[in-house]
């Protein structure tokens, strides 16, 4: 390292968004939280939306605090989730808010675009797990609307925040990877794909690399932050390739759990995997920093706790989260699972309730608790964890000795032991920033405080960053027998 940076990492999640300040130097890397928003869905006309103008309000009044926490800043970078679009009409003005990725018409495009591209051949172009909101689908989707018909281009969540910033219209390779519309293997847009879809090639923006500058802050954000003309660098800006980099892990045979609102788990490898095999099993080839492909599995995550909290809270039940999971440390282990990836958990709603409908369906007992219910989501996503993890230690021929659990969920101490039992090996949980830590770690070195490749970064994160170990306790064969009931 030659010198200390302040840097700006913007990292926007599913319920909220947050500013955090990097201080990146000879052996510090340090993060502090300057601002945090809410990220909060609009439904207008049936239409579920993502509010990104309040997201880019946010967003400024976070660069804000930065440059003055920081006295100036030496770069910013951005990460979100994937696959949700703005569309820019011809003057580069956006047309309309971001359709939600949990909005249900995307689903409607799916049978349209398999008619036209199978879904295996679909896989064997860009890799990607079949989900009914990947871009692909909710582009075809806007086919035939007034909106898309005045659409010049469409830039992913962070590309448009970075536009704003900017007044540069870029795609990060990372989050580019996600929409089902770039060939894994070339790493670049799939012009024949776009062209049997009747999708226009100039909808997309030219690709960028993490660690490449985007460009400078305009004069008017600059005029709104106080800052000067701060480079904005594109990061993994998918928060999944930020979080990955942000992996502590030594070599490479690791997986990881990536826990969020959604629980993002495989390996990382060097090229794509492309088999009948893979596609059918539900794996997805995702780019990562530094050429790396994320060969994982979505998992439905903590969403299953977020909506549970927000329909006891909304009934007046209690909904403490320390205080439920305190609670389902002492309920039996397996007295009820289920398939954590079944659609129906997939909208807003009523969570506890479709648990007990899926117990009912499946011959179990149904929670008869909040605690219950919490058990019954903990034991299933580690019972999901150790499926998907020994899949991918399967698929891709990559053995693994340890599993890193990076993300929010690295707090929840129930959910990792019971990650360390149910896949039989050691999980490392930490960083909780573990995207921002990847963004920040990406603009230290393409700014000239770091050197080196993802080795270098992560030795950094192992000597700067808490962890904490869960050994595997127990017998696998209960395990088993669980993971047998969800099979059923």
């Amino acid at each position: 390292m030659t010198r200390e940076l302040s840097l700006a990492a913007v990292d926007l999640g599913a319920s909220s968004g947050r500013v955090m300040a990097a201080r990146v130097g000879p052996g510090r890397l340090d993060l502090t939280e300057l601002h945090r928003f809410p990220n909060r869905p609009v439904r207008t006309a049936g239409t579920l939306h993502w509010d990104v103008l309040g997201l880019y309000a946010g967003v400024l009044d976070g660069l804000r605090a930065a440059g003055r926490e920081a006295d100036g800043l030496d770069g910013i970078g951005i990460d979100s989730w994937a696959v949700d679009v703005g569309l820019l009409d011809a003057d580069g003005a956006l047309l309309g808010n971001p359709v939600h990725y949990r909005d249900a018409r995307h689903e409607t495009a799916v049978p349209a675009v398999h008619a036209v591209v199978p879904p295996d051949e679909l896989y064997r172009v860009n890799g990607l797990q079949h989900l009914p909101f990947n871009t692909v689908f909710q582009l075809a989707a806007m086919r035939g609307t007034a909106r898309f018909a005045a659409a010049r281009q469409a830039l992913l969540v962070p590309d448009l925040l970075a536009y704003w910033l900017t007044g540069a219209r870029v795609a990060e390779v990372t989050n580019a990877s996600t929409t089902g519309l770039l060939d894994a293997t070339t790493r670049q847009w799939a012009t024949g794909l776009l062209d049997r879809l009747e999708l226009p090639r100039d909808l997309l923006a030219d690709l960028v690399q993490p660690g490449d500058e985007i460009g400078r802050l305009t004069a008017e954000v600059r005029a709104e932050t106080g800052l000067g003309e701060v480079p904005v660098v594109a990061v993994g800006s998918h928060d999944t390739a930020s979080a990955v980099a942000g992996v502590p892990a030594r070599g490479d045979r690791f997986a990881y759990v990536s826990c969020g609102t959604w629980s993002l788990v495989g390996v990382e490898l060097e090229k794509p995997v492309l088999t009948e095999a893979g596609r059918t099993a539900g794996f997805t080839n995702e780019l990562g920093v530094d050429g790396t492909v994320r060969y994982l599995h979505n998992v439905m995550g903590l969403w299953l706790l977020q909506e549970s909290l927000r329909t006891w809270a909304a009934a007046g039940l209690p909904a403490d989260l320390p205080e439920l999971l305190a609670a389902a440390a002492r309920v039996p282990a397996f007295t009820a699972v289920v398939d954590v990836d079944d659609p129906r958990f997939l909208p807003p709603g009523d969570v506890p309730a479709r648990i007990a409908q899926v117990c009912t369906e499946t011959g179990q007992t149904p929670p008869q608790s909040q605690a219950e219910t919490v058990r019954c989501v903990v034991d299933s996503l580690a019972l999901a964890y150790r499926r998907t993890v020994r899949a991918a230690v399967e698929l891709s021929g990559r053995d693994v000795d340890v599993v890193h659990l990076v993300g929010g969920g690295a707090r929840n101490a129930l959910l990792c032991q019971l990650t360390a039992d149910a896949c039989q090996r050691p999980v490392l949980a930490g960083p909780v920033e573990a995207a921002a830590l990847g963004n920040a770690l990406v603009q230290a070195r393409a700014l000239g405080a770091l050197e080196g490749g993802l080795g270098e970064m992560r030795r950094l994160l192992r000597t700067t960053q808490a962890l904490v170990e869960y050994r595997p306790s127990g017998s696998d064969a209960g395990w088993a027998a669980a993971e047998a009931r969800v099979a059923r």
